[in-house]
């Protein structure tokens, strides 16, 4: 079974959890599911194997604590440890989704703004500026999701954890990165050679390379 069909099947069988039980499962499945680097389909077949074994445990009366003990963090630790790290080639080809359709955004965007300025210079394009512009946000991007991911990890045990501070932090990594990048457009705005390129081809590839980047979703997830 692929990893999108166990996630769908473990969104079924989740929600015939205990309200406690539940609690307890998915703040382990948020700590598995937020290690990146981990194989997305063992990771989700283990998560199956014990969803499965905690609904046969519910049965017979038990709770998650009594199953899986009262040291979550160390449990998913011990689990984490076992599992292999993601397949190179399925992690590049997931890596160039992201840029293609951050790319193909990029390109959306830039079509959208250019009408609205109404300037023919805005119609130029500085070749090393925009590729590091594009780079810049991939970097800030993959940063942010990092931190996101690290923050719902963080909390995923910790009955302290407040959901609206970790939603400030959310909202200030994302602020920031906007910030840098915001920064960087206009500091360099034309570094080496430039060529013009109107708002409707922009718009035309941009269409383009986001729908290449939803079939390599759909080839990836099949």
């Amino acid at each position: 079974m692929k990893a999108s069909e166990l996630i769908k099947q473990n969104n079924q069988k989740r929600a015939l959890l205990t309200e406690e039980n539940e609690k307890y499962y998915t703040n382990l499945l948020l700590y598995i599911r937020t290690k990146l680097t981990l194989s997305e389909q063992q990771s989700e077949e283990v998560l199956m194997e014990m969803l499965d074994h905690l609904s046969e445990g519910q049965q017979d009366g038990k709770t998650a604590r009594e199953i899986f003990g009262n040291d979550p963090t160390g449990y998913a630790d011990e689990i984490i440890s076992h599992l292999p790290r993601e397949n190179k080639r399925e992690s590049f080809l997931f890596v160039s989704e992201i840029v293609i359709n951050l790319f193909g955004w990029f390109l959306i965007m830039r079509s959208i703004i250019i009408p609205i300025i109404g300037s023919k210079a805005s119609e130029e394009v500085s070749i090393i500026s925009s590729l590091l512009l594009i780079l810049l946000i991939m970097v800030m991007t993959a940063l942010g999701v990092r931190g996101i991911f690290g923050l719902i990890s963080q909390s995923s045990f910790d009955e302290k954890a407040s959901d609206k501070k970790a939603m400030i932090k959310a909202g200030l990594y994302g602020a920031g990165g906007f910030s840098v990048i915001a920064i960087f457009s206009f500091l360099a705005k034309e570094i080496g050679p430039t060529f013009t390129l109107p708002w409707q081809i922009s718009f035309g590839l941009g269409a383009i390379l986001l729908l290449i980047s939803w079939l390599m979703k759909k080839f990836r997830l099949r």
